[in-house]
């Protein structure tokens, strides 16, 4: 074989190997923190970029990075962060708690795997459903709840009035919520013990989360934004479990 042709023979192997190389970092099908968000924002849809960021930082999940420093999720990472959103908004879990659960074993790997979502890097992502604000008339059909009580919980300071126009999704669960209420023949004005209440826990928390919080810093707004997610969820399971106490005891007598 002469030299030339071995020569020629040796490229073609590289080139081979080369393409294999490349047929396998295809199979691991590697995401981009884009594409991950979209997996996730469907079953997840307040999932934030900043989010996944703070994952990584608490050590919840560890993703590759490229030479550029870009990140590489794998499908268990994208199953990792499955089970730690789940175990936030299924059982409000503190992420130590979630954080001693995964090393526990307590991950189920998926059995199979979605298709890939094709997302452009440069654009901005979608706004969550869950922070989508509503017009007035969108408002009181969603929640159910008449024109004359939403003056009136207005009235009282439950709900801030609405920003050009518009109300957040958090006054659309108070409405919700009065709406329900008010099928029990419970009233708006009966309610204010709940306003003053919802106030004395906001002083508190605030002396809480205040340490947290560092202008222009995104990891510091990620933590605040958990811990604002988890003080709301913790308190929500106490006031829930004094009442279902508080009423059993009642019943009994």
């Amino acid at each position: 074989m002469t030299g030339s042709a071995a020569a020629a023979r040796s490229g073609a192997g590289h080139v081979r190997g080369d393409q294999r190389r490349g047929e396998q970092g295809r199979g691991e099908a590697l995401m981009s923190i884009g594409e991950v968000l979209a997996q996730l924002r469907p079953e997840f849809p307040d999932t934030t970029i900043s989010k996944l960021r703070f994952l990584e930082a608490e050590g919840l999940v560890e993703p590759r990075r490229t030479p550029s420093g870009y990140r590489k999720y794998t499908w268990d990472d994208l199953a990792r962060l499955r089970f730690v959103l789940a175990a936030q908004r299924d059982q409000y879990l503190p992420l130590r708690v979630i954080r001693e659960q995964l090393e526990a074993g307590a991950l189920e790997q998926p059995r199979g795997r979605p298709a890939l979502v094709a997302v452009d890097p440069d654009a901005p992502p979608p706004a969550p459903a869950g922070e989508t604000s509503v017009t007035r008339s969108e408002l009181l059909e969603r929640s159910g709840l008449t024109d004359g009580a939403l003056v009136e919980i207005e009235g009282l300071g439950l709900v801030p009035p609405p920003v050009a126009g518009r109300y957040g999704p958090d006054v659309l669960a108070v409405a919700e919520v009065v709406a329900a209420l008010s099928r029990y023949g419970i009233e708006a004005r009966h309610l204010r013990a709940f306003r003053a209440s919802a106030d004395r826990e906001v002083g508190l928390f605030a002396q809480v989360i205040a340490p947290l919080a560092r202008p222009g810093d995104p990891a510091a707004q990620a933590r605040v934004a958990e811990a604002v997610r988890e003080l709301a969820g913790l308190s929500q399971r106490l006031h829930g479990a004094l009442v279902r106490l508080g009423l059993r005891d009642s019943l009994r007598r």
